[in-house]
């Protein structure tokens, strides 16, 4: 019986006795026998799952390092032994810290809170990788509360999204630079077009003036836009502040979507008090941080559903606001990459954002609100929706 307690399930009891000890050595060694047969059975499935969860995080593109409560090394897949420069045997079951010393990347992660992307010189050029630490808690009952078990360590590869930015932002400042003077030798022609000096035009004529006036203002409000954003991206912001009321900010932004919102037949829905004071601010990029709230609100939301936006006079402790919000009523987001959602090229993971996009939408609209000196948070929970918000002194 101590034999048994211990877990040795091969042992065996060998009377020969036909008498009630004999009957109690049969049972014994059949209750044994099914010890043995359920212990075995239950390891060699943990083994296998085992090796599959192995083989499924080696295989990952992701470097993914695990450790736990104690900073013990778990685990750490092939990716991340290439980036540290060490093998499975130098991390496995080690002490976190004493690894560390040797090894600058290691203790880095172990120090940094992975807000800020690395850059790290792997496969012959330098790369840069997106830190995100997952901490790993036990279920809690109803008696004990959740006990901290370990942490994930997972660094993405961003280096190709990086590439991409920097061609984009290229990109945009040349072509905008470009548009704009073929657009301005269209605007001087028209403007000639409609001297009488040059000849009369009829009815039918001055109507396709106004068309051609109207395309080519719109085409340079687009090219002054698309500048816009290379400013964001290089750090040299360019601000035209003037008194602008909330219900213009507002009309400009859903106006510019109007359509997404109607392919998916999604109600729009404004509560604008009547009596706002005017902010101080760059109307277009205002505007565009709402743009871009309101896509990703159309982006989440499933078709008939409504989307709300709102306008409201705040006070703080220094200031006098006007607070704008796009709230839908979509999935929501995982209350621990709330804390992130503005970072550059950071992506909540799901299979909706693998389809496209870099992460740069909210960062770059933070930027947009923040050097205006506003502020830019989002409330949201898991299967309620989120609300996205932004606020802005008034003159």
């Amino acid at each position: 019986m101590k034999q048994i307690a211990n877990r040795n399930y091969e042992q065996r009891l060998h009377f020969k006795a036909q008498d009630e000890f004999g009957e109690l050595a049969d049972a014994f060694n059949q209750m044994a026998r099914k010890l043995d047969e359920y212990e075995h059975s239950n390891l060699a499935r943990i083994m296998f799952e085992k090796r599959r969860i192995e083989t499924i995080i080696n295989n990952m593109a992701d470097a993914i390092i695990g450790l736990d409560e104690k900073n013990t090394i778990l685990f750490s897949n092939n990716e991340a032994t290439l980036l540290l420069g060490l093998t499975n045997a130098d991390l496995v079951g080690k002490y976190a810290p004493d690894v560390a010393l040797h090894n600058d990347l290691l203790r880095h992660l172990l120090l940094e809170n992975g807000q800020a992307p690395l850059k790290i010189f792997d496969a012959g050029k330098e790369s840069y990788f997106a830190q995100d630490v997952i901490a790993i808690k036990s279920p809690g009952t109803a008696t004990e509360a959740e006990e901290l078990i370990g942490r994930v360590i997972i660094l993405k590869n961003i280096t190709q999204f990086r590439e991409l930015d920097l061609a984009k932002t290229n990109f945009i400042a040349t072509i905008s630079h470009e548009l704009k003077t073929p657009i301005s030798a269209i605007k001087m022609s028209l403007k000639l077009l409609r001297d009488d000096r040059i000849g009369p035009v009829n009815p039918e004529q001055q109507k396709l003036l106004e068309h051609i006036t109207e395309d080519s203002d719109r085409l340079l409000r687009l090219t002054g836009e698309l500048l816009n954003l290379a400013q964001v991206e290089t750090g040299n912001i360019q601000l035209h502040y003037r008194q602008t009321q909330p219900a213009e900010i507002i009309n400009y932004a859903t106006q510019a979507i109007l359509f997404q919102a109607e392919q998916k037949h999604l109600h729009l829905e404004i509560n604008l008090p009547n009596e706002l004071p005017p902010v101080n601010c760059d109307l277009e990029k205002t505007a565009w941080v709402l743009v871009n709230f309101l896509s990703n609100a159309i982006r989440y939301s499933p078709e008939q559903a409504r989307i709300v936006i709102s306008a409201g006079y705040v006070t703080s402790a220094s200031n006098r606001l006007v607070r704008f919000s796009v709230q839908d009523f979509g999935r929501g987001i995982d209350a621990r990459y709330k804390d992130r959602i503005f970072d550059k090229f950071f992506q909540v993971p799901d299979t909706d954002s693998m389809k496209g996009g870099t992460g740069l939408g909210l960062a770059i609209s933070k930027e947009f609100i923040t050097t205006q000196g506003g502020s830019i948070w989002v409330e949201s929970e898991l299967g309620e929706g989120s609300t996205f918000s932004f606020s802005l002194p008034i003159v």
